[in-house]
């Protein structure tokens, strides 16, 4: 299978990096050819062109006493330092410190779509510090930007990476200059500019702004530049592995048996799959099957499209969708995604904007729950998976909420309004029916 890769034409074979301390990562592995290199800031393979990912010394051997020592750590992703690409000392540097959010369950939601009490959760990514799972990703992309000596982090990103590369370098002491699509919705645009570093938007879509920094960081103008998803994509993915150890250990160290994962770049989706088998291997949780389920907007779904069709090539799109934290047309990760669906039993499924906002206003009045419009994918998929007999309703659930719908009010702003607007005094009150209950 060809490695779709973001920026393929930025290629080269890892350079001399002296002394790099990034705890039990070892070096960089081919996805595809399986070459090894040493630790560095590249991200495709010199010999086939595939993506590259960290590979690890792990500490096996005593499960109880690694699972001690994780739950002795601190009450954010550091806990699980001895399994990410980090110094040991990571906690003790500024960062951010993201991680470690509510498991929900999230019974009031189950009866409304029919699961077994006690089987719904939702992993609500929302608690983090700029309020979406990004800051996961950006605080293990941070860690190796100051291994390789960069003093400026940056990014193409949809909404939710900029706000978080740039209050991540901020408080790290990074120079930031984040790139985005130029009609990204405006609370995401606020928060990423807030943090103090260059905001720069491009007109097109975030496809076109990826394109635009594949082609600056070749460029002598990106000199000591750190791309947290180009040329430090490979630790700053290992960060959403964390969503899959919390989700284990807040279920008493076991595997649930499903996950509905929403899809952008992909990412997300197959690194949760690499932490639930790393889980596994260390024996940190009892070896059982599970199934990873997708989420795409109809109006960017080119992953759906290709595993609805039976394809493995994942052909670009043009999105259209109000989802766009996950309009990616051209998915990096897509082809894995496909695969890690098929292998683990899974699906992957869309849902239309319609059935985003339905699903959001959903989660909001079952759960107190306010999701942006990723997190209305995600439900909205789950809700059409559990109608179509794909997802067990009585087996144990995980849908992943990853932003906060503060992010991305426009969405539910028309039939979210206020029920009666009257004058201050009790018959008012009355003859507006409100008082029919009391």
């Amino acid at each position: 299978m060809a490695a779709q890769t973001v920026a393929t034409e930025t290629v080269a074979s890892a350079p001399a990096v002296d002394a790099v301390d990034l705890g039990p990562a070892s070096g960089l592995s081919c996805r595809e050819c399986g070459a090894v290199v040493p630790l560095g800031p590249v991200f495709a393979c010199a010999e086939c062109f595939g993506p590259l990912e960290v590979a690890y010394d792990l500490p096996v051997g005593d499960p109880e006493a690694l699972r001690k020592q994780i739950e002795a750590g601190p009450a954010n992703i550091w806990r699980y330092a001895p399994l990410l690409p980090v110094p040991a000392d990571v906690a003790e540097k500024p960062n951010l410190n993201p991680g470690w959010t509510k498991l929900v369950k999230a019974d009031n939601l189950g009866r409304e779509l029919g699961v077994a009490e006690g089987k719904l959760f939702v992993k609500d990514d929302s608690g983090n510090p700029t309020h979406s799972f990004k800051d996961r990703v950006v605080a293990q992309a941070i860690e190796a930007a100051r291994a390789f000596g960069f003093t400026t982090l940056s990014c193409s990103s949809t909404g939710n990476l900029a706000g978080a590369v740039g209050a991540a370098a901020a408080r790290a002491g990074f120079r930031s200059c984040v790139f985005i699509p130029h009609d990204l919705e405006q609370g995401k645009v606020v928060m990423a500019g807030v943090y103090g570093g260059d905001l720069v938007a491009i007109e097109g879509n975030y496809d076109d702004v990826n394109r635009f920094c594949s082609e600056l960081i070749g460029d002598p103008l990106g000199e000591g530049w750190g791309f947290v998803n180009v040329n430090l994509r490979p630790y700053y993915g290992e960060g959403s592995k964390t969503l899959a150890y919390e989700i284990c250990e807040q279920l008493g160290w076991q595997l649930p048996d499903q996950l509905v994962i929403p899809i952008a770049s992909g990412s997300q989706f197959t690194k949760i799959d690499k932490g639930l088998k790393e889980l596994i291997k260390l024996g940190l949780v009892e070896d059982k099957p599970y199934k990873l389920f997708g989420a795409q907007a109809e109006g960017c779904s080119p992953v759906s499209v290709a595993y609805k069709g039976g394809h493995d090539v994942v052909r670009p799109q043009k999105p259209t969708t109000i989802a766009k934290s996950l309009a990616i047309g051209n998915p990096a990760d897509g082809p894995y995604v496909l695969d890690i669906a098929r292998r683990t039993g899974g699906a992957v499924e869309d849902v239309n904007d319609e059935q985003v906002v339905d699903a959001i206003k959903l989660l909001a009045r079952t759960e107190g729950i306010f999701a942006e419009t990723a997190g209305g994918v995600t439900l909205g998929v789950t809700k059409k998976l559990i109608e179509a007999g794909q997802i067990d309703p009585s087996l144990t659930t995980v849908v992943l909420n990853t932003g906060d719908g503060l992010k991305t009010l426009d969405a539910v702003a028309d039939s979210s309004q206020a029920t009666a607007t009257i004058r201050p005094n009790l018959d008012a009150f009355r003859e507006a029916g409100l008082a029919a209950d009391l």
